[in-house]
């Protein structure tokens, strides 16, 4: 509910003109990110007022390293740690669109990388779960996050592949790495009329951003668009069990 109402404040300034220059925040990142949301969000289809605000809350600039400040709002990927990268910004916004996410609903995210995406959900609903391989990624992003003031967002060291079983059933997952299919672990782990929203690999090295509803015992596929992202990987039975963050 905090996450919401920050939010609201949030849209109504901007709503209003009002920018956050002009209420004593000295962020220096603050007109890129607008014009970010204007001009790669807004121009194009992304049309949620709650999804705009949080794209426009969160700083993605503290979601890179510094050296890469200045390239942060644009709209595209770029690299972290462990040869992974964080998403451009439209496609967050446009995963995060299509999950329909509502206040006090449970979220899970596999592919915790950076923690940006997580942060994103995090001004959507207090219930954020989010896992990640790489262990270092997954301790970095969750001091990053606590540090941010996203302590709600709960991460994890552990298989994507097998979701957060703990935590299930889950109302929304995002799967931020491509896979030839979809785990069964993660669709088991959808509530009833859940959405799971992840790139598929097709033909041809190709990827296809897809939205799972469940429906029962049925699964209702929908395409969105084209996308590429890194793979979703399964961890190496020849090194030592991963750790984990309850």
């Amino acid at each position: 509910m905090a996450a919401r109402l920050a939010s609201l404040i949030l849209l109504l300034a901007i709503g209003l003109g009002v920018t956050s220059s002009a209420i004593g925040n000295t962020d220096p990142y603050e007109a890129a990110r607008q014009r970010m949301v204007e001009r790669d969000l807004r121009g194009r289809d992304i049309t949620d007022p709650w999804v705009l605000a949080a794209m426009a809350r969160v700083p993605r600039h503290r979601f890179v390293d510094p050296s890469l400040g200045p390239l942060a709002y644009g709209d595209f990927p770029l690299p972290i740690a462990g040869g992974q990268t964080i998403s451009q910004p439209y496609i967050v916004a446009l995963m995060t669109q299509w999950a329909e996410i509502q206040a006090g609903q449970k979220v899970l995210e596999v592919g915790t990388g950076s923690g940006y995406q997580a942060a994103v959900l995090a001004c959507l609903t207090d219930q954020v779960y989010s896992i990640e391989l790489i262990p270092e990624l997954a301790q970095d992003a969750a001091a990053r996050l606590a540090r941010l003031g996203y302590s709600q967002v709960r991460v994890r060291s552990g298989d994507g592949y097998q979701g957060w079983p703990e935590q299930a059933p889950f109302d929304a997952i995002l799967v931020t790495a491509a896979a030839p299919e979809i785990p069964p672990a993660l669709k088991n782990q959808l509530r009833e009329g859940g959405r799971l929203i992840m790139p598929l690999k097709t033909f041809g090295g190709f990827q296809t951003l897809i939205r799972l509803t469940r429906q029962g015992n049925r699964f209702i596929t929908e395409e969105i668009c084209a996308v590429r992202f890194v793979p979703l990987v399964k961890p190496d039975p020849k090194k030592s069990k991963i750790g984990q963050r309850p």
